[in-house]
């Protein structure tokens, strides 16, 4: 089954860009889905929409349709992101080598939930969302501090953050290196930013092709392992843990075959998902 998406829209303003991780100008074809154009970075293999559109056509897809998506899978989506910090060791071994500030900065934070759970365990949260009715659930319900903007237009100070947290986010930001110097700005030296996005050299991203879950039009840049490092690298940030999950999709094979081939993909690191975290220099 596909992630939540959007068609484009007849008209929709678009432009043509250079890999965003390499610079690189050459491209190969690689899939045409639903109106959207991917290829691969000749250089470093990067998957991106080419043309892509541009940042407000892109922000105009995240409206109440999306709230109610967002708001049917509230909990399931917070169960999976707790599993992935409790994988990277996070409340075990990263948090007893953070600054002494607890701040957190969920990016794309949807209705807040996660933001909920850290506040209520002693954190400083924010969150930015593109997703007006979500900001609006998230201060009203859990009184987490969302604004309704991008991180760049959020005006957020200087080595705020012990913490930026992106969950399945990174793949639908115009302009990833410079998500990613934000990113560095905004961390503490010793913070961390903690990174969730499909794994484009997954098993599943293999098998299916085109048919992947995650190539759809709302993503516009499909990271691996390799590429996701350097991107981060490139600002600065120095890759520390990187974890996979998701070996089958349910519904694609029985659940005695399941079972194992997702835990081979965890352990072997050819999953559907990929968590890295990276830690800004003291």
């Amino acid at each position: 089954m596909k992630t939540f998406s959007k068609v484009p829209v007849a008209g929709e303003d678009s432009r043509v860009i250079s890999c965003p991780v390499c610079g690189g100008g050459e491209f190969r074809s690689k899939w045409e889905i639903e109106g959207a154009s991917f290829v691969s970075c000749r250089v470093c293999s990067l998957i991106i929409q080419n043309p892509q559109p541009v940042r407000n056509a892109l922000a105009d897809r995240y409206d109440a349709e999306y709230f109610t998506y967002e708001i049917e899978n509230e909990e399931s989506f917070f169960t999976l992101m707790m599993l992935g910090l409790k994988d990277a060791g996070f409340f075990k071994n990263i948090v007893p080598t953070l600054p002494e500030e607890r701040r957190i900065l969920d990016v794309g934070c949807a209705t807040g939930r996660l933001l909920q759970h850290f506040k209520q365990a002693g954190w400083e949260t924010a969150g930015v969302e593109l997703c007006r009715e979500s900001v609006e659930y998230g201060n009203r319900e859990y009184g987490v501090n969302i604004k309704e903007a991008s991180m760049e237009e959020a005006g957020f100070t200087d080595a705020r953050f012990s913490v930026v947290h992106a969950s399945h986010l990174i793949e639908h930001v115009d302009d990833p290196a410079a998500f990613t110097d934000e990113v560095a700005r905004l961390l503490l030296p010793g913070g961390v930013f903690i990174c969730v996005t499909p794994s484009s050299d997954g098993m599943q991203a293999k098998l299916f092709g085109a048919a992947w879950r995650s190539a759809i039009p709302d993503h516009v840049s499909l990271f691996n392992k390799r590429t996701l490092s350097r991107l981060l690298g490139n600002s600065g940030l120095e890759v520390e843990t990187i974890r996979t999950w998701g070996g089958l999709g349910v519904g694609i094979s029985p659940a005695w075959l399941k079972k194992p081939i997702d835990k081979l993909a965890k352990m072997w690191n050819f999953g559907d998902v990929v968590l890295m975290v990276a830690r800004k220099p003291r």
